[in-house]
């Protein structure tokens, strides 16, 4: 019968250790304000949570989606949990995309403090990564990314793992990342503080995109940028690092469906 219906997964939250059920909770709600911004690629496109020791004794685990879902059909229990070479650890019905998980197994094996990696292709990131010079030091938002965004250059469609090495050399210690010719990608010691960072970095992408159809931009001097990054909070940890930003939204996700929390 048409159409396929989607595989029935059980609550997990019985059989599965309390933090790993509070880290599904978190990145299945991640999922539901992406799909509420309007972040989603049909069904493509990751966002990857690395479960914590308590719950891994030290293995490297993360959650991903069950790939054939849209991000809207995404709960805490059809989460899929794997290791770092994909491999699916929880007996899921679903199967998880080899294009989608080479790039954030690398950032999540390479950078130790890669809590979480999203990555998106939305229309404005893939645009600013199509054109020579990449971001623009032009706008409220840029201005705040100053010298924090780094730049890799296309390789094709990432499914070879040797791309690891040079994509981390690329990202070196920058968490906000343009992928050339493909889209955006953040990285995070905490999922809030990685959706602020891609938050800034999608703003920053939209309003160049508005402003270069109205004519030439007016630059923002360095020594502004560079006041303006030490200035900006939304990162910091000392303040929140976005968490109040990413509960605001869940709670806008939460009052048009719950679904999510199953």
């Amino acid at each position: 019968m048409f159409p396929t219906p989607q595989a029935v997964v059980p609550s997990l939250q019985a059989r599965v250790h309390p933090d790993e059920w509070q880290a599904r909770l978190q990145l299945a709600a991640s999922y539901r304000v992406f799909a509420l911004l309007g972040w989603t690629e049909m069904i493509y496109n990751h966002i990857t949570l690395r479960l914590p020791d308590s719950v891994t004794g030290g293995e490297k685990h993360f959650l991903i989606n069950p790939f054939g879902l849209h991000y809207s059909e995404v709960t805490a229990s059809n989460l899929v949990k794997i290791d770092v070479q994909g491999r699916v650890l929880d007996g899921s019905p679903y199967p998880v995309n080899p294009a989608g998980f080479t790039v954030h197994a690398a950032v999540h094996e390479g950078l130790a403090g890669a809590h979480c990696v999203m990555h998106t292709h939305t229309t404005a990131g893939v645009a600013v990564a199509c054109v020579q010079g990449g971001l623009q030091q032009t706008n409220f938002y840029s201005a705040q990314l100053h010298n924090m965004v780094a730049y890799h250059d296309f390789e094709g469609i990432t499914i070879h793992a040797e791309e690891a090495p040079r994509l981390l050399r690329s990202i070196g210690n920058k968490q906000a990342v343009i992928l050339r010719n493909h889209g955006l990608l953040a990285w995070g010691h905490t999922l809030p503080q990685t959706f602020a960072v891609l938050w800034t970095l999608q703003r920053a992408c939209e309003i160049q995109l508005a402003t270069l159809s109205m004519g030439p931009p007016i630059a923002v001097p360095e020594a502004i940028a560079d006041k303006c990054t030490r200035d900006a909070l939304q990162f910091n940890p000392n303040h929140g690092a976005g968490e109040d930003v990413f509960q605001s939204l869940v709670r806008q996700v939460d009052r048009q469906d719950k679904g999510w929390r199953a």
